[in-house]
Formats: C-alpha cells, sequence, structure tokens
C-alpha cells in the first residue's frame, strides 16, 4: 500500500502514482457534487487520457509488491469508458428526480402577461439584474420557460427547491406601482432609524426581478424513484411559507395540495406572483372576470415561448441553481457584479450529515458572504432575493437562508414530525461541498 504522498502526486500530475492505487484513486476522487455532467464528463476524459499517457510512456504500471505489465490500450479505453458512465451517474440523480417530481404552475395572466410569463433570469443574454425590466417589453427577447431548482436528500426524503422567475413584479400597475415604489423609497431613505423592523423596506409595490418558489418533499419507498410520493409543501409568498399537506382534511395552520400523476399543482397570481397550491376556486379562478386568462406551465424538458403558444399549455425546461444563480452569488469582493446589488455573510451553517456507520454528525459549512439581492432599479430598490435569502416574516428570528440550506430541519419543526423523519443528510448539498469546517 502507498501512502498520501502517492495519491497526491497522482492527482496533481496524473502520471506517478502506481496504477492500482492510482486507478482507485480516480474513481473515488470525482464527485460530481458541484459540477454538472458536461463538466464532469470532460474533467474525467482529460483525467483518464494523461494518466494513460502516461501509463503508456512511463515505467508507472506496477505495485511495488507485485509487478504488473504496462496498461495496453484497450485497458486505457476501457477506463476512460467506465470513469464517463460513472461520471453520468452520478450528475443524473439530482435532475432526474427534480424531473420527476416537476410542478404544474397555473399562471394567472393580468394586464400586461408578458411581465407574468416564468422566464430565466438572463432571458436577454446577460446577467445584469438592472435592465430586466424594460427588456420583458422588448418582443426580440422571447421569454422561453424556465424554472429553477436544487435537490439534497436524507435517508427518508428528498427536499427539491423550485424557484420561479419573472423580469417584473408589478402590482399596483406597473406605472402607478412604479411611482408608488418611489415614494416608499423616498419615505424608507427619510425615516432611516425610526424603521426599527425594517419592514419598510420591504413594502415596495413594483420592483424588478421577482423570484419566489415552492420546496417539494418527496417521500422515498425503496430505492425506485416511481415509488416515491410528494407527502409535505411549503410555498413563498410575499415573505410568507405556507405549508401544505396531502389528504382529504388538513390541520389548522395547513392548507391540502393536489397532483396530477406525482406532480404538484401550484397557483401563481398575476402582478405580484405569489405562489399557493392550487384548488382551482373561484377566487384563484376568477370566473366572474371573463377576460382573465391562464398559462399553464409542465415540465416537458423544452423551454418553450408563450407568445407563440397554440393552446393555454406551455412547456418548461429545468436549470440548476448550483450552475446559474449560485456561482453569481459568490464571486469575490472587488470583483464586478451586475447579477447581485447586496451581500449576506451567512458565517458557518450547521448541518447533520449522514456518516458511513449510519450515525449523523453535525458538520460546520463555511459560506461566508453570498450574494443576497438582485440588483434592480426600476420601483422598489434590488427588492428581488435568491432563494438562500427568503425569509418568513412570522419567523424573524429564524436564521437567514434556513430554508434553504436546512429543508430538512425545517420541514421536520414545521410539520410537527417525529423522529421517524430524517434530518440528516445523505450526501453534502451543491453548496456545501466547496468548505467544510470542522
Amino acid at each position: 500500500m502507498f501512502g498520501a504522498t502517492s495519491c497526491l502526486a497522482f492527482h496533481l500530475q496524473f502520471t506517478t502514482a502506481p496504477f492500482p492505487t492510482a486507478y482507485v484513486f480516480l474513481l473515488s476522487n470525482i464527485t460530481a457534487d458541484t459540477l454538472i455532467i458536461g463538466e464532469i464528463v470532460f474533467e474525467r476524459v482529460v483525467l483518464v487520457i494523461r494518466f494513460c499517457v502516461g501509463c503508456l510512456t512511463r515505467t508507472i504500471c506496477y505495485d511495488r509488491r507485485q509487478m504488473f505489465p504496462r496498461l495496453s490500450l484497450p485497458v486505457c479505453l476501457l477506463v476512460l469508458l467506465l470513469s464517463v458512465v460513472t461520471a453520468f451517474a452520478q450528475s443524473a440523480p439530482d435532475r432526474e428526480i427534480a424531473a420527476a417530481f416537476a410542478p404544474v404552475f397555473h399562471q394567472a395572466l393580468g394586464d400586461k402577461p408578458r411581465s407574468d410569463y416564468i422566464t430565466n433570469f438572463d432571458f436577454d443574454g446577460d446577467w445584469r439584474g438592472d435592465n430586466n425590466w424594460e427588456h420583458t417589453d422588448d418582443k426580440s427577447f422571447p421569454l422561453r420557460a424556465y424554472i429553477y431548482y436544487s435537490v439534497c436528500e436524507t435517508s427518508t426524503h428528498f427536499f427539491i427547491h423550485y424557484a420561479v422567475f419573472h423580469p417584473r413584479d408589478y402590482k399596483g400597475g406597473e406605472r402607478k406601482g412604479l411611482i408608488l415604489s418611489e415614494i416608499i423609497r423616498e419615505g424608507v431613505k427619510a425615516a432611516g432609524d425610526n424603521d426599527p423592523t425594517g419592514l419598510m423596506s420591504e413594502a415596495g409595490v413594483a420592483h424588478e426581478n421577482d423570484l419566489e418558489g415552492v420546496l417539494v418533499v418527496v417521500a422515498k419507498n425503496g430505492k425506485d424513484l416511481k415509488r416515491a410520493r410528494p407527502v409535505f409543501v411549503e410555498a413563498f409568498h410575499h415573505s410568507d411559507f405556507t405549508p401544505y399537506v396531502t389528504g382529504e382534511s388538513a390541520p389548522k395552520g395547513f392548507g391540502l395540495f393536489r397532483t396530477e400523476e406525482r406532480r404538484v399543482l401550484f397557483y401563481v397570481e398575476p402582478k405580484g406572483h405569489g405562489i399557493e397550491a392550487y384548488s382551482g376556486d373561484e377566487k384563484q379562478t376568477a370566473k366572474k372576470e371573463k377576460n382573465k386568462e391562464f398559462v399553464i406551465y409542465k415540465f416537458t424538458g423544452k423551454p418553450e415561448d408563450p407568445d407563440k403558444r397554440k393552446d393555454d399549455s406551455v412547456g418548461y425546461e429545468l436549470l440548476p441553481i448550483q450552475t446559474t444563480l449560485w456561482p453569481r452569488a459568490r464571486m469575490r469582493k472587488g470583483e464586478q457584479n451586475a447579477t447581485y446589488a447586496t451581500t449576506y455573510n451567512y458565517g458557518q451553517i450547521s448541518i447533520s450529515l449522514m456518516q458511513s456507520n449510519h450515525s449523523a454528525e453535525t458538520k460546520k459549512i463555511e459560506v461566508g458572504e453570498v450574494g443576497a439581492a438582485f440588483a434592480g432599479d426600476s420601483g422598489g430598490l434590488n427588492m428581488a432575493r435568491p432563494p438562500w435569502a427568503w425569509f418568513d416574516k412570522g419567523r424573524r428570528d429564524d436564521p437567514m437562508g434556513r430554508w434553504f440550506f436546512d429543508p430538512a430541519a425545517i420541514v421536520k419543526r414545521d410539520f410537527k414530525l417525529d423522529d421517524s423523519f430524517s434530518t440528516a443528510y445523505v450526501r453534502l448539498p451543491f453548496w456545501a461541498t466547496e468548505q467544510v469546517a470542522h
């Protein structure tokens, strides 16, 4: 057996470690926690090719206690194939899970339908937040349908965050709402320290960018994903998290959610875009309003343009938060960040992690300074927040971002669950893979 020195040398040079040690290191050291499929496959291909070239050109293919012949080209190709396959095997689950339970969103349309279309932050081809309001009206920028997602997992449940983006929140009307928001902004400036609650700064009526979302909790039933079922839901609606359960009736303080083929049905209000479980009642459908229309967003794996729809159904695609909104929130100080206008120092966040012996251990993750509000200068200034900066105004004592960073603990508390509901994650969430503090 070789020590850490050989593994480190292989990791750095790919040409100096004995083959048995190096190959085990190769397959075990690279994970898909922080990379999308294409990036992982590319890195593994490069790694294996460099390793194979070293094996074919240098005398490294042996163990000190038992000599092995040099690797032949077919064996190198086999190593390459296995590495790529394992990359796909490790990368697929998160998207597969999110796709299997991707919700149906009943989006109500107001008097400015394009402002109610669900799309991606960079629909206009850039990651600037302060030009999305004006670009919404520009039909040269199609508002194709995307939903952001992230997944984490315990031994008993999957926790899937889905985030819904609109370029505008225009409650109060596009013009009147902007004017009123400007007045409120000036009032906030004048109030200064006389607003200890901080509620005035959140009172903007209309604002640029809008991100709200839901947490779908899926109970596992063995290893077969087809047997898993959504059991709990929390929906974010204007700084409120509303809990929902499934069944015939709900306890006091909870709502009911419905599903179609394991997909939770949600209603998204026009203009302000708050999300709640879809019930189909008169309040949501507003049957008395003859001109009220809906766009029904369903997961198809293809981002369709609602302006070109033939009926009320529009297909959407999923985008991982891990490779879109999160990396831009992690930009270093001094770097120009056109996406986020403000940051928040999260310091260390503690989560429970399942160990190989099936015991739970608390891990402290150094998160530090992260973007916490999207840049937006129309209406309320920098009003829209990413999921890790959402908060429940009824639970001001909760640490910022806990709903996103530790959903298992939040759900166990909010739904008053017993210890059969695991809060120990079986793998590190994507945001936690950068650094684990002891």
